[in-house]
């Protein structure tokens, strides 16, 4: 049992969404959860006795959770951001056999361990700006065993880093090359006995795609997302992120955790995520890189009550980022959100989001996941630009 005193909490409201902040306080954990929260007068004097650290004043959050992310893959693509600078578009690039098929290539190629070398740089840099929960997808593998083995070294960073990880299986991700002929075939033999294979040894969490015009049909992932029914698996889409598709309503009626991107979403999808309960994440990283001009729709969102997650895509090509704080400021500057929905947006709505409902506030019974910030409002998380204001992390209870 630990006592953490003399800290200002920012609590979130789960209606609306709005912060606000403590005065002087104190968070009593007791192994990986939260036992009590209030005023130091007010604490129960079964804790007077318990390990006590002061927390000087500063803010206290929820740990914050990245729930979209392609943390795993191999090499990068650096050239084709030099190819977008010299006008070539996303889908041209995807046409030319690079975009997703040449990190594909990649992936492929490295082992696991190497896989791991490569994507713990990348978590650490997460993990530095108080990330407590991340999701990783597959998706780089686009055959079975490459599948399996990025979602085996998502698991391994779980067990290398404290953080909680939640793993994707997102072999509908594209097309490669040897299934170009056959779609039903990849659906058949790699996306759906893969997602058989990766549910059998328990390392997947949730089934993602991509519906778009370069990758797979309404009518391909409803295959899909059926099949995730029959294993228990819960679902989510990369979707309206070039075109409408009708990919959130999709999502929406399959009872989605989340449909992400969603620059040219409608309002038939926005009716059928507010009915739902389905998230809206919204990837700023992804948007700012491809140099997109068409907004996602944030104000019909908010004004329909659909919740809106935050997260940073990372990814070898679309959104090269490792900084939720960045992701939180672009939320604000691009999309017009406002900084207590881009708090809520990488806690309350990013836990919803991968269907936890044991994190994302500071509350007794959640989960003792935890920032502490040399902040004196939390706004400034989303207001500043390059600076780290992280004093300490807490996961499951312990200091790290």
């Amino acid at each position: 049992m630990q006592v953490l005193g003399n800290v200002r909490i920012a609590s979130i409201d789960k209606g609306t969404g709005q912060v606000a902040l403590s005065e002087p306080s104190v968070v009593v954990t007791e192994g990986a959860m939260i036992a009590w929260v209030g005023s130091a007068a007010d604490m129960p004097g079964e804790y007077r006795d318990a390990e006590r650290r002061d927390g000087g004043g500063r803010v206290v959050t929820p740990g914050l959770i990245d729930c979209h992310t392609h943390v795993v893959f191999g090499g990068n693509r650096a050239r084709e951001f030099e190819m977008r600078l010299e006008g070539a578009s996303y889908e041209d690039i995807a046409r030319a056999g690079g975009g997703i098929l040449s990190s594909v290539r990649d992936t492929r190629a490295a082992s696991e361990d190497a896989l791991l070398a490569q994507a713990l740089p990348r978590v650490d840099a997460l993990l530095a700006e108080g990330v407590t929960t991340l999701e990783i997808k597959s998706g780089y593998g686009l055959e079975v065993e490459a599948e399996l083995k990025m979602l085996r070294v998502a698991r391994r960073i779980g067990q290398a880093r404290p953080v909680s990880v939640r793993t994707t299986w997102l072999a509908a991700h594209a097309l490669p090359p040897e299934h170009a002929r056959d779609r039903a075939a990849y659906l058949r033999d790699v996306v759906i006995a893969g997602m058989d294979r990766a549910h059998a040894e328990g390392l997947v969490d949730a089934v993602d795609g991509f519906c778009e015009g370069i990758a797979f049909s309404p009518a391909e992932m409803a295959q899909v997302f059926d099949h995730a029914a029959t294993l228990g698996l819960p679902v989510k889409l990369h979707a309206e992120q070039l075109s409408d598709l009708g990919g959130a309503a999709l999502a929406a009626r399959h009872g989605a955790l989340s449909a992400d991107h969603l620059e040219y979403l409608g309002d038939d999808g926005i009716a059928a995520m507010a009915a739902s309960g389905t998230v809206a994440v919204l990837l700023p990283g992804a948007f700012y890189t491809l140099r997109e001009t068409k907004l996602p729709p944030v104000a019909a969102l908010r004004r329909a009550g659909v919740p809106i997650a935050l997260a940073t895509d990372c990814n070898p090509g679309t959104s090269p980022m490792t900084s939720l704080l960045l992701a939180m400021n672009m939320g604000a500057t691009l999309f017009r959100m406002t900084p207590s929905e881009c708090l809520a947006g990488v806690t309350l709505h990013a836990a919803r989001a991968l269907g936890l409902d044991d994190r994302g506030a500071i509350m007794p019974g959640l989960r003792a996941d935890l920032a502490v910030w040399d902040i004196d409002h939390p706004a400034e998380l989303a207001y500043r630009i390059g600076f780290n204001p992280l004093h300490a992390r807490i996961v499951g209870g312990k200091f790290v």
